[in-house]
Order: structure tokens, then C-alpha cells, then sequence
């Protein structure tokens, strides 16, 4: 079996099929705590989503594989968008998390968007963070950007979670960006 490191994700052709870890890979224990997404030039937040500290299902968020998708809808006025910021706030468990990486990579159908790269150096131990990474959304031709409106959740993306070189967490996603209705 192909051992799955940063250097094979950022290689991939298109959208994995299936996750390439399974849920128990995340012997950190690192929880997803808050997520928002918000235009850098407003400041109007685009989606957000929390969860409380003490919940009882603090070490069991992942209890099968739909709960690391999600759908966003976000209209044909995110095109208008310059930059986005995705802010995430997460706890690790009791050991301490050394370069935490994040790689994303956003297709439309088979045709690579965009890979983006971001990396967290340390976390302490059975610590809360907030992290910021800042997207540049990526020039789309007109008829690309049409065909994305027309397809909803044909735009989708992997994002690849990885301590040092071992990936610990895969979650999915999928985007729509036809009109409200």
C-alpha cells in the first residue's frame, strides 16, 4: 500500500474516492472546535460553525465517514471574492503536535483549482488554537466559472491533515456556488 505523505497528496490528479486514513489515525486527538469563513476585504463572515468545549462528543467527533464531509453553499457572489479567510480553532490531545500541515486541493470535476499549503510548527499539549489561513481565490475564466454555478457540488476538495510526514485526519468537501434560492 502507498504510504500517503505530503509529498504524494500534492501529486494527486484529482479527487480521492475514498479517505486515506482511517478516523483512528488521529492519535493526537486533535478536535475541530470552530470553523468560519469570512471575505478578508468586509469582514462579513460566510459560514460558521461551533461547538462547545465540553460536549460530550469531545474525542468522538468522527464517528464515520459523512461526519468528515461537508456541503457548503456559498452563491455566484463568491466569485466576486478577492481573498477568504478560514479561521479554526482546535484542541490536541497530550501530545505535543509538531508541524502540523494542512493541504488543500480544490477541483473543478478533474481539473485542479488550486493546492494550498499551510503549516502550524508547534502546539503545546492539551491546548486550544486558532489558526487563520488566508485564501486568494484563483482566477476562473467566465465559462469555467459558469459551469461551476451549473453544477452544483461538482467543485469539491480533500483536505489532508498531517503531523511531520503521517497523515492523521482527511476530511472532504463540496461547494455550490448556484444562486440562492
Amino acid at each position: 500500500m502507498q504510504q500517503v505523505t505530503p509529498a504524494y497528496v500534492r501529486n494527486l490528479n484529482g479527487i480521492t474516492q475514498d479517505f486515506l486514513c482511517p478516523v483512528n489515525a488521529n492519535t493526537y486527538n486533535i478536535q475541530f472546535l470552530k470553523f468560519r469563513i469570512r471575505d478578508m476585504d468586509s469582514g462579513q463572515t460566510l459560514f460558521e460553525v461551533e461547538r462547545d468545549q465540553d460536549e460530550e462528543s469531545i474525542g468522538r467527533e468522527y464517528v464515520d465517514d459523512e461526519a468528515r464531509r461537508i456541503k457548503y453553499h456559498f452563491g455566484p457572489q463568491f466569485f466576486e471574492l478577492k481573498t477568504v479567510g478560514a479561521q479554526l480553532t482546535f484542541s490536541v490531545g497530550n501530545k505535543p503536535v509538531k508541524n502540523f500541515t494542512i493541504i488543500e486541493r480544490h477541483y473543478f470535476k478533474e481539473h485542479l483549482l488550486r493546492s494550498y499549503e499551510f503549516q502550524f510548527p508547534f502546539c503545546i499539549p492539551n491546548s486550544t488554537n486558532t489558526w487563520e489561513h488566508i485564501y486568494t481565490i484563483p482566477e476562473i475564466d467566465e465559462a469555467m466559472r459558469q459551469e461551476m454555478i451549473n453544477n452544483p457540488f461538482q467543485t469539491k476538495s480533500d483536505s489532508f491533515y498531517f503531523v511531520g510526514e503521517q497523515l492523521v485526519m482527511h476530511n472532504k468537501a463540496e461547494y455550490d456556488y448556484s444562486p440562492f434560492d
